[in-house]
């Protein structure tokens, strides 16, 4: 592999030559790998990845997304005094201007600065950490509050439409591709208990009670890079979702991720449950840092976005598994499924807790 990235970084504006080439395995979609090259002086580090063309069908318009924002986003940190090269994304630029090479496969690939001396976590080490992460989804919607949002395409459509999201598995519940159903009936019938629920936020999106933000649309906890010498949370990372969407999703998604006592690919289900003081410690920081941006009515529907990411994202891992496993990538077999069985029975505990969830929310208003 070393050959051919070297071939593919040569294609970028980077400073030096390529020397090592360390792959990051956290994501679910692209391959990723951290890039050091030699300067003469002290060594420069990129990020490198492959976008997944499966996932992203216009590559182009992710990238494009990707720059507007970064772009929007150094002004806004530079203007109040911050770090812009640590607190948003660097696009580093193919030799031909464009934010992204083609290789002679017809694969896409981009480059970014790679931020040094912070650290992206899969779990919750300090619940400090969680706060500060809560902070930084919330400020990352606040500085985009007048971002012009007709300017962001579209580009995968539906991505948080729950209802359709619901009405997708269930079609292919119904096709079977692969023979697959008879292993996950019971995971089944969880989600036909909760196909009513799929629509309400977008039921309050449609009669105007919500109104499309630019969110993330991808909140995971591990989308955070935190700061080694200080724990606070430096930076976004994984734009590739930036989109218009309901700020509930974002807030949701975080919590489905971070807030599980266990893995997001448990398999002893005896683990799993909503821990309501990590559930506190995102809330506080998310709902501060939102707190005269966002309408009441969007903060108090923020627990809604928590129960519906967690059967969403479900639904999704489930699909992906009757239909061959195609979306996500997995590590071993039937990781989609115990990917699904988690976060099943983290949204039957967040429903059985969902009044504490309101009172918890309600208290940051």
């Amino acid at each position: 592999m070393a050959p051919e990235l070297l071939e593919i970084i040569q294609h970028f504006r980077i400073e030096g030559a390529g020397t090592e080439f360390h792959p990051i395995d956290t994501g679910h979609i692209n391959s990723t790998y951290r890039v050091t090259c030699e300067t003469g002086e002290n060594p420069k580090r990129y990020t490198l990845q492959k976008i997944n063309k499966y996932v992203f069908k216009q590559p182009e318009l992710v990238m494009a997304n990707i720059c507007a924002v970064t772009e929007f986003l150094r002004r806004k940190i530079a203007a109040s005094g911050g770090d812009p090269s640590r607190e948003t994304l660097t696009v580093i630029p193919a030799v031909d201007g464009k934010a992204y090479h083609i290789d002679d496969d017809g694969e896409y690939w981009r480059m970014y600065e790679y931020v040094d001396n912070a650290s992206t976590y899969d779990t919750v080490v300090n619940p400090e950490h969680l706060y500060n992460a809560g902070c930084a989804f919330g400020r990352f919607q606040t500085q985009l509050a007048d971002f012009p949002i007709e300017k962001l395409h579209d580009t995968i459509p539906n991505f948080h439409n729950t209802r359709k999201r619901f009405d997708d598995f269930f079609a292919g519940v119904e096709a079977d591709p692969c023979g697959r159903v008879k292993d996950a009936l019971p995971e089944i019938e969880i989600l036909k208990k909760f196909r009513p629920l799929s629509s309400f936020l977008l039921e309050k999106q449609e009669a105007g009670i919500l109104p499309l933000r630019v969110t993330h649309n991808d909140t995971k906890y591990n989308n955070i890079l935190i700061d080694n010498a200080t724990n606070k949370a430096l930076c976004v990372i994984d734009l590739d979702t930036v989109m218009p969407g309901l700020a509930a999703y974002d807030f949701g998604d975080a919590i489905r991720f971070a807030a599980n006592t266990a893995a997001e690919d448990e398999t002893d289900l005896s683990r799993v449950s909503l821990d309501l003081g990590l559930y506190e410690r995102f809330a506080s920081g998310f709902v501060g840092s939102v707190s005269g941006f966002l309408r009441d009515e969007e903060v108090a529907l923020l627990p809604y976005g928590a129960l519906l990411m967690t059967l969403e994202v479900g639904s999704r891992f489930l699909l992906d598994y009757l239909t061959g496993d195609r979306y996500f990538r997995i590590h071993r077999p039937n990781h989609n499924l115990e990917r699904a069985r988690t976060q099943l029975v983290l949204a039957t505990d967040m429903e059985r807790r969902f009044g504490e969830m309101n009172d918890i929310v309600r208290k940051y208003l």
